[in-house]
């Protein structure tokens, strides 16, 4: 089998072409791609439902909007908790290693200043140390080698992430700002219209 190179930490960005409607328009943040498949979570799509109705503690470390994002189609009656450590977003490779050691109980870092929160972890022992928070239901998933045929077959942009996508105050308008910051004919992407059929 061949070496996957990990996209751990980037962004899934739907093309206009994606045909599956869980992901039309869907900003994904990878938190695990290896060789054995890859493990996501939707950005840009809140739920009606408050965290403090379903995670009790939860609901005051959460973000604005301070609802439960839908993470993806697979086990949508789990729950993960994504969260930004502030101030580790400059620190260099060498510099987090070091910072690893002292993370907050409860906390896994995935990529840079994001990381992983134990929901079993009592909320207060990280109130402190958490910057943001969003709490997902259910996930995304692919198998070994499925997201690379979906990458081959055109469905998806893979950009940089920014700590700041986690908590994205405007989660609806996320597809276009993640494109309209790129750097290239993606940012020109970002001016899809919804419906091509009324262009």
């Amino acid at each position: 089998m061949t070496e996957v190179s990990s996209l751990t930490g980037r962004l899934l960005v739907a093309t206009p072409a994606l045909a599956d409607p869980n992901f039309d328009r869907a900003v994904v943040l990878l938190l695990d791609h290896d060789e054995e498949g890859s493990l996501g979570v939707v950005l840009n799509r809140p739920t009606p439902v408050d965290v403090a109705d379903i995670l009790e503690g939860w609901g005051d470390l959460a973000g604005t909007p301070g609802v439960v994002f839908q993470g993806g189609p697979v086990s949508l009656d789990s729950a993960l908790g994504v969260a930004v450590i502030p101030g580790d977003e400059g620190l260099s490779p060498v510099s987090r290693r070091r910072a690893v050691k002292g993370e907050p109980i409860g906390f896994r870092r995935v990529h840079g200043a994001i990381g992983l929160v134990d929901l079993e972890t009592p909320p207060e022992l990280l109130a402190s140390a958490l910057g943001s928070l969003r709490i997902f239901a259910g996930y995304s998933g692919w198998g070994p080698g499925q997201l690379e045929d979906e990458l081959g077959e055109g469905a998806w942009y893979v950009v940089e992430s920014e700590p700041g996508d986690v908590s994205s105050p405007d989660p609806e308008q996320l597809w276009r700002a993640v494109l309209r910051r790129q750097r290239s004919e993606l940012a020109m992407v970002a001016t899809y219209p919804d419906d091509p059929s009324l262009n």
